[in-house]
């Protein structure tokens, strides 16, 4: 059981996929779904869904369907966090980083929500950068 269940969330779809699962559990929070809810219209996860029925004492769970290639190689290849709660990281609309030329993707916790860096950069406003995806 993690603190950071971003790095959690990040880290079950990584070995899911990795192992080459269709689907991963993950704990509901606001944040995590507002994160699955950018992979997804990003085109990194196929689709979310809150689970409803539970056992008695386990915390709410999110089933993630997971994405492939045609190859079957996994969508995501690596997916790190980089602003965590002993090091937080800010950026500037303007410094929002790159990754693989573009290819990859920043999440970034912004005023108006958790947005892709591409959106971030196109509405001009920076914040915390929860995690690289690529």
């Amino acid at each position: 059981m993690s603190n950071d269940l971003i790095a959690d969330c990040l880290t079950r779809i990584r070995n899911a996929q990795r192992a080459g699962h269709k689907s991963v559990h993950v704990r509901q929070t606001k944040m995590v779904a507002r994160v699955l809810e950018v992979l997804k219209s990003e085109g990194y996860i196929e689709s979310y869904e809150i689970v409803k029925e539970r056992e008695r004492g386990e915390s709410p769970r999110i089933n993630v369907v997971l994405k492939y290639y045609t190859a079957g190689e996994p969508v995501i290849s690596q997916a790190r966090r980089v602003s965590k709660s002993g090091r937080r990281f800010y950026v500037k609309g303007d410094k929002l980083p790159r990754i693989a030329s573009g290819l990859g993707m920043t999440l970034v916790s912004t005023s108006q929500g958790v947005l892709s860096d591409r959106e971030a950069r196109k509405r001009k406003i920076g914040g915390e950068v929860l995690a690289t995806i690529s």
